[in-house]
C-alpha cells in the first residue's frame, strides 16, 4: 500500500533558515530524463540524475506535477493528488527520489493544483453524476445559467485559457472553470475542499518532502455571490487591478492554516506562492510571518534588460519583502515563459508570456542570459533555476504545429500555446538527439535541435567558461563568500551611464561588489578588487577594466 511507505529521514534546518538564500532547481519532470526508454521523463530519471544537481551547486529541486491526470493541461489537472501518474512512475519512486536526494543533501518541493482538479477527479465525476443538488457539486462552483431557459453563463468571467470560464452540462447547470474546461475550480468555502488539502498536505509531508509550490496560489477564494468583472476581465484575470477572481484576502486564512501544518514537522518544511497579484505590496501578503515562506516574483522576469528598470524593480523588490520580514525570490525562466536566452533580447523584452517566440542572435542572446543569471545570482533572496539554463538552452521557436503538445496549441481561442518551446528535452551528451536523455535507442517526447550536440552537459563539463562552468562557479561562490549569505544587504554604488552596480557587505568579511553593463558599448571601469567571476571575457588595461555590452562581473574586495 502506498501509504504504508516508511518516510526518508529529513535535513535538518540550519540556524538561518535555508530556504532565506537557497537556490531552488526546477525539474520539468517529462523533460528532465528518461529512465524507461518511452521518450518521456519520469521519477527513476531523475533520480539518476540528482548527483549532477549536487554537482551544479542548488540546495533544493522543485518538481512540476507528477500526480495521476489525464494531462489535459500537462499534469496542471490533477485527478489523484496521493498517486503518481504511471508516465512517471509510482509512489515508491517519489519516495526513493526523495530519500536519494536527501542522502545528496538536496532538498525536495513539489508541486500542489489547490484552485482546481481535473474532470475526471473522483468528486467531479460524483457531482457530475449525482445532477444538482448533490453534495459533491457543492465542493466545485455548480450555478444556473442565465438567460429564458439559462443558456447563457452564469457571469462574464472569461477563462484564461480563452472563451467564457464556463461550461454548461446536461443537466443545464454550468460549472467554473478559471482554465481549461477539463479543469473545474473547486469551492474553497465548503469545508471538505479544506480538510481535503490539509491531508494531501500531511501526506507528501509525511512522504519526506521539504516543501510545496502552489499554483494559481492567489485563485482559490472568489467573491462572494460571483459578480460580473465587467470591461477589461482579461487583464483582471491576470492579476491587474482589483478582480472578484483572484487576490481576494480569504486566501490568507487558508495559508495560515497551512503554515501551521508546515511548522509540526522537523526541517523547516516550507510553501512557497505562485501569486499573481496588482503590486508587490500584494504579494508580500502571501509571505507574511505566519503564512507562505516564499512568493514567486513575476515582476522581476518581465523586466526589460536596461539600468533604470532592473536597479526600480530590485530596489521595489526588496523593500516589499523587507517589509513583512521576507525574503525576495528571483527567477529568470520557469516552464510557462519564454527561455531567457531567447526572450532577454527580443523586442518587447518585459513581456514572458501570450506571444509567439522568434529566433534571436545565440552569440548574443547567449552572452545577455549569462549576464543576467550571474546579475541574478548576486542578489540578495532566493533564487529559482530552471532546468536547462544553466546549459544556455534557447527557446526552441520552430517547431512545428504537428510535433507541438501544449494543450493551449490546440485550443480555438485563449492563449498561443508556445510553451512546447522551452519544454523541450535537455541534453546530456552524445552527437545526435536524443542526446543522452533516455536510454539508448530511445527518443524524446518533443525533437531536440541539432545544435544542442555542443550545448549538452558531457560537451560543457570541465570547459573553463562554458555556460555550465559559469553556473557551477557562481553557485560555489554564493555559498562560500561570507557577504552572499545575508538576505537584506544590497547598497548601491555610483557607475558610469549603462553600468549598474551594487555592494554587499558583511561583518569582518570582504566587501562583495556585482557591476553590470547593460549598454551597447564597451566600458571601462574602475578595478575594485579580485575578479571572483565574469559572465565573458573581460580585458584588464592601464586604466581599469573593459567590460564588453551584456557583461556582469563579480569583486571581491
Amino acid at each position: 500500500m502506498t501509504d504504508q511507505l516508511v518516510a526518508p529521514p529529513t535535513i535538518e534546518a540550519s540556524p538561518a533558515s535555508w530556504w532565506r538564500n537557497a537556490v531552488i532547481y526546477q525539474i520539468y519532470p517529462r523533460s528532465f530524463a528518461d529512465a524507461n526508454g518511452d521518450g518521456i521523463g519520469d521519477l527513476p530519471g531523475i533520480s539518476n540524475r540528482l548527483p549532477y544537481l549536487r554537482d551544479l551547486g542548488v540546495d533544493a529541486v522543485w518538481l512540476s506535477p507528477f500526480y495521476a491526470s489525464p494531462q489535459a493541461d500537462a499534469g496542471y489537472d490533477v485527478a489523484d493528488y496521493r498517486t503518481v501518474d504511471p508516465i512517471f512512475g509510482t509512489v515508491a519512486d517519489a519516495s526513493a527520489m526523495i530519500t536519494g536526494a536527501h542522502a545528496l543533501g538536496l532538498r525536495v518541493i513539489v508541486d500542489l493544483v489547490p484552485n482546481h482538479s481535473s474532470d475526471q477527479h473522483e468528486w467531479f465525476v460524483k457531482a457530475l453524476a449525482e445532477g444538482p443538488g448533490s453534495t459533491f457539486r457543492e465542493r466545485y462552483h455548480f450555478r444556473p445559467g442565465k438567460g429564458e431557459n439559462g443558456e447563457l453563463p452564469p457571469n462574464d468571467w472569461p477563462s484564461i485559457f480563452g472563451g467564457p470560464a464556463w461550461t454548461r452540462v446536461p443537466d443545464g447547470e454550468w460549472y467554473l472553470h478559471l482554465f481549461a474546461a477539463e479543469q473545474p475550480d473547486f469551492n474553497w468555502e465548503h469545508p471538505a475542499v479544506r480538510d481535503e488539502f490539509k491531508t494531501i498536505l500531511r501526506f507528501w509531508l509525511d512522504l519526506g518532502v521539504d516543501g510545496f509550490r502552489i499554483d494559481v496560489a492567489h485563485g482559490l477564494v472568489k467573491e462572494e455571490g460571483l459578480p460580473d468583472v465587467g470591461d477589461g476581465a482579461e487583464w483582471h484575470l491576470l492579476g491587474v487591478g482589483e478582480s472578484p477572481c483572484f487576490d481576494r484576502d480569504g486566501v490568507h486564512e487558508i495559508y495560515r492554516s497551512w503554515r501551521r501544518i508546515l511548522d509540526e514537522y522537523p526541517g523547516e518544511r516550507i510553501a512557497v506562492a505562485e501569486a499573481w497579484a496588482p503590486n508587490l505590496s500584494r504579494v508580500s501578503h502571501y509571505v507574511r510571518g505566519d503564512e507562505l515562506h516564499q512568493a514567486f516574483n513575476f515582476s522581476y522576469l518581465g523586466t526589460a534588460w536596461n539600468v533604470h528598470e532592473q536597479r526600480q524593480m530590485i530596489t521595489d523588490s526588496l523593500d516589499a519583502m523587507r517589509a513583512v520580514g521576507a525574503p525576495t525570490t528571483w527567477t529568470l525562466s520557469n516552464h510557462d515563459v519564454v527561455r531567457h536566452t531567447t526572450r532577454l533580447l527580443q523586442a518587447g523584452e518585459g513581456e514572458v508570456a501570450g506571444r509567439k517566440p522568434v529566433a534571436v542572435d545565440p552569440v548574443a542572446g547567449l552572452r545577455r542570459a549569462r549576464a543576467a543569471s550571474v546579475l541574478m545570482l548576486a542578489l540578495p533572496g532566493s533564487a529559482y533555476l530552471y532546468q536547462g539554463e544553466e546549459l544556455g538552452l534557447p527557446e526552441v521557436v520552430d517547431l512545428p504545429p504537428e510535433v507541438r503538445q501544449d494543450p493551449a496549441f490546440h485550443r480555438a481561442t485563449g492563449q498561443d500555446g508556445y510553451r512546447d518551446g522551452c519544454r523541450v528535452p535537455i541534453p546530456w551528451s552524445g552527437d545526435t538527439a536524443p542526446y543522452g536523455f533516455g536510454p539508448e535507442g530511445g527518443g524524446s517526447w518533443l525533437p531536440q535541435p541539432e545544435s544542442w550536440a555542443e550545448l549538452s552537459v558531457a560537451a560543457q563539463a570541465g570547459v573553463p567558461d562554458s555556460t555550465l562552468e559559469v553556473y557551477r562557479s557562481a553557485l560555489r561562490i554564493r555559498r562560500s563568500h561570507p557577504a552572499l549569505a545575508p538576505t537584506d544587504n544590497l547598497t548601491w554604488v555610483s557607475a558610469p551611464a549603462g553600468v549598474l552596480a551594487f555592494e554587499r557587505t558583511a561583518a569582518d568579511a570582504p566587501v562583495f561588489r556585482c557591476t553590470v553593463n547593460m549598454g551597447d558599448q564597451p566600458v571601462t571601469v574602475d578595478r575594485t578588487g579580485e575578479i571572483l567571476l565574469a559572465s565573458g571575457p573581460v580585458e584588464i588595461g592601464p586604466d581599469g577594466v573593459v567590460l564588453p555590452p551584456d557583461t556582469t562581473v563579480w569583486w571581491s574586495a
